[in-house]
């Protein structure tokens, strides 16, 4: 039955959330860790499994163990029946320097399990998957996609992403599961991952203003070439858009694609620029190409018209509040691991050099 059909608020048009199970999964990762704080700031029962999460593998917890990749169907179909949830969030994936097969196995072939097991529970719950600007492919200069805009991915990330969306579109359509998948932009903010462009930075960054003696005597950070424009958006205007579209009146959002960004293009390579600036640490930025080739679209931006209109959605965070609270965290979360190293951070406006590092991803 799940959220979709329960306990609707007529105050507001939507069923509440408060008391409801949500299941997160991936709900230790950069995304599930804003997720959870939504879920539960909005006063529902946050449920996080994770292959990381510090709880066991029994499902009578609130952070469950499972290695989701892995898992078989058995497996997932145990999980939802021993949990009840009334919505299911599928923020599990691979993003980074993983393998071509390890990465269709996270982002297609454990979506379509997760499909198949939720067709068969009796009280299906409402499903929120998280996909990819990548699914679009290269944008025109100038234009933005809109949710009908044909895919075309380019790698296998892309296309990994684009196959578990599908399934979940095909899981609506051929056995009723309430289904939204988000098309979500170039995701930044407090906790985005080391392996990330911009979390690459901010850690650098962060080791620059504890670390000064260990950085060579001109500051440097050696990245891929910074030519492109990317849609970049808040992780926590990300988790209130999971939010609302795990609360929309179902028949509104079932089935459906939704973008979310903040419906802008942004040079990267101002961002990098502006996070540095930000920091009060200068440095060199050295471009250098890839060690391997890799698809680098020069411009995407998202068309969040569906987002507004069946949402109430809107990004409220602007990107430098995300870059300065993105530096805070990572020069935290520095701290506390060398917090017994001697080292304090550096204050804004002085010339600490950075570490070379080489940093070629996105």
């Amino acid at each position: 039955m799940g959220i979709a059909s329960r306990n609707d608020s007529p105050e507001c048009g939507r069923p509440r959330i408060a008391g409801e199970r949500v299941l997160v999964l991936g709900g230790t990762g950069f995304l599930g860790r804003h997720l959870c704080t939504t879920f539960r700031s909005a006063d529902a029962r946050v449920l996080l499994v994770s292959r990381s999460a510090s709880g066991t593998g029994r499902h009578d917890t609130d952070s469950i163990r499972l290695d989701l990749v892995a898992a078989s169907e058995r497996d997932l179909l145990a999980l939802l029946a021993s949990t009840s949830p009334s919505v299911v969030v599928n923020a599990a994936g691979s993003v980074h320097e993983a393998s071509p097969e390890k990465t269709r196995a996270a982002n297609a072939e454990f979506v379509e399990r997760l499909v198949r097991s939720l067709s068969l529970v009796s009280e299906r719950p409402r499903l929120v998957h998280l996909g990819s600007i990548h699914e679009y492919g290269a944008g025109e200069v100038g234009t933005s996609f809109t949710e009908d805009h044909p895919p075309a991915p380019a790698g296998v990330y892309a296309d990994s992403k684009l196959r578990g969306t599908r399934a979940v579109l095909d899981g609506v359509r051929t056995t009723g599961l309430v289904g939204t998948a988000l098309r979500v932009g170039n995701v930044v903010g407090p906790g985005a991952p080391r392996q990330s462009l911009l979390g690459a930075v901010a850690h650098c960054l962060a080791e620059a203003a504890y670390r000064p003696e260990r950085c060579a005597a001109r500051p440097r950070l050696r990245l891929a070439p910074l030519r492109s424009r990317r849609d970049f958006v808040d992780a926590r205007d990300v988790a209130q858009a999971v939010l609302a579209a795990a609360t929309a009146p179902a028949p509104s959002v079932a089935g459906r694609v939704i973008n979310v960004g903040s419906g802008r293009a942004v040079p990267v390579r101002w961002t990098v620029e502006r996070m540095v600036s930000i920091s009060g640490i200068p440095l060199e930025l050295v471009e250098e190409p890839p060690a391997t080739a890799r698809f680098d679209p020069s411009w995407q931006q998202l068309d969040i018209t569906v987002a507004r209109r069946l949402l109430s959605w809107r990004p409220r965070l602007g990107l430098e509040e995300s870059l300065s609270d993105l530096l805070d965290d990572a020069r935290r979360s520095y701290g506390r691991k060398h917090s017994g190293d001697g080292g304090t951070p550096s204050g804004t406006g002085r010339s600490h050099p950075t570490p070379t590092a080489d940093h070629t991803r996105d």
